[in-house]
């Protein structure tokens, strides 16, 4: 097999991967929103944090459409299933959401947001004023925000959910 160092071509791959992470991170953004609906200190930020999700998402696939880049429909298709099956892990009940479910759940959230930040900022130094239309500068800063947002309620959900230091006793 031989492989192509094409700048198009890895750029294209490298979109498509992260439209597949952008299609899980949805996935897990909109249950973690499901689950804490109700919850005052989780529920309000999380569907915030959905809604930005989402839109970064319809934001990448306008930079491929505008880059003519073809969206290759295995890769978010497995990122789908693959936050499907994610669900299927131990969080101390058999059956429906627990503390360490939030808690685990914001971890991979947060380290999508983290991907998708370098994307911006990738994308900002090498196609920089070069696609107009699109500020990934300030895009970069939203994914920030939203990784700041993550980690503050990260320490909540881990305070609500693991023993404090007399816990432990």
């Amino acid at each position: 097999m031989r492989f192509s160092s094409d700048p198009a071509h890895l750029l294209a791959i490298y979109l498509n991967d992260h439209l597949a992470g952008a299609t899980g991170g949805i996935e897990l953004a909109r249950r973690l929103r499901a689950s804490n609906r109700g919850n005052d200190d989780f529920g309000p930020p999380l569907a915030e944090l959905c809604a930005e999700i989402e839109a970064d998402r319809t934001t990448l696939e306008q930079v491929m459409e505008r880059l003519d880049i073809k969206r290759d429909p295995i890769k978010p298709a497995a990122a789908w299933v693959a936050e499907k099956l994610g669900r299927l892990k131990l969080n101390g009940q058999l059956r429906g959401y627990s503390p360490l479910s939030r808690l685990v759940e914001l971890e991979a959230l947060a380290i999508g947001v983290n991907g998708k930040m370098r994307m911006w900022t990738a994308l900002e130094s090498t196609l920089g004023s070069s696609l107009p239309g699109f500020d990934f500068k300030q895009l970069c800063e939203g994914a920030m925000r939203q990784r700041s947002a993550l980690e503050e309620l990260h320490l909540e959900a881990a305070v609500r959910a693991l023993p404090d230091e007399g816990e432990r006793r």
